[in-house]
């Protein structure tokens, strides 16, 4: 059951903003639930009417309540939801910064707080993972705020990383700013998500994070 269904599930979370976008997803679909419930009893009872209230021709109450519970309904979602999106777009004081450049068809990485450490990031051909192994990764270090600066040269980006609850657009000639933080170490697997040309499927992202001490020699080492 497990391995029929997986393929419809959200990626293991490794970051706060992706446990919250799960938790929400949960808490949406339990409403949904409740409300399909509704509507298979309606439509069970029309298929069965036996004609009780044929006499009903209007009540007050009741066009108050289908015309309330709706409403109620959204604000529910409504204000986790809104919560969700600036807690998303809040920007903490970052420990690193880094610069992201999305090509045709490659991503640029530039790591602003060291002027040295810049790369390019092609796909490799040929490898395990189809479309998502790269030859050059980005190195990150576990439980940083991290600010990332993300634009384009060409045509607009997307880049993605689904585990950490992560998509951000990078545009020609604007610079979005996102904010990353990372609860574990491993390696980490996205694309761009936009549709940006005729290679838009070969420009895959790899990030791999690593404790802060191993961060540090692989800076210093570079």
């Amino acid at each position: 059951m497990f391995n029929t269904w997986y393929p419809l599930m959200f990626l293991d979370s490794c970051s706060p903003i992706m446990e919250q976008l799960i938790m929400f997803h949960d808490y949406t679909m339990v409403i949904l639930t409740l409300i399909l419930i509704i509507i298979f009893y309606n439509m069970t009872m029309l298929l069965n009417n036996t004609y009780l209230n044929k006499m009903l021709l209007q009540n007050h109450s009741l066009e108050l309540l289908w015309t309330m519970a709706p409403s109620i309904t959204l604000i529910f979602i409504a204000l986790p939801s809104l919560k969700l999106l600036y807690l998303i777009d809040e920007l903490k004081t970052p420990l690193i910064s880094m610069k992201t450049i999305g090509h045709q068809w490659y991503w640029s990485y530039e790591y602003t707080d060291f002027k040295d450490i810049s790369f390019d990031s092609y796909m490799t051909p040929n490898n395990q993972l189809r479309l998502l192994d790269v030859d050059n990764r980005i190195i990150l270090p576990m439980k940083t705020q991290i600010r990332n600066l993300i634009t384009a040269s060409d045509v607009i980006h997307s880049w993605t990383i689904p585990s950490l609850g992560i998509k951000t657009d990078a545009t020609p000639g604007r610079m979005n700013q996102l904010n990353i933080f990372i609860n574990q170490t491993g390696l980490f697997y996205g694309q761009c998500s936009e549709i940006c040309g005729t290679n838009h499927s070969f420009m895959p992202i790899m990030l791999e994070c690593i404790s802060m001490k191993f961060f540090i020699n692989w800076i210093k080492n570079y």
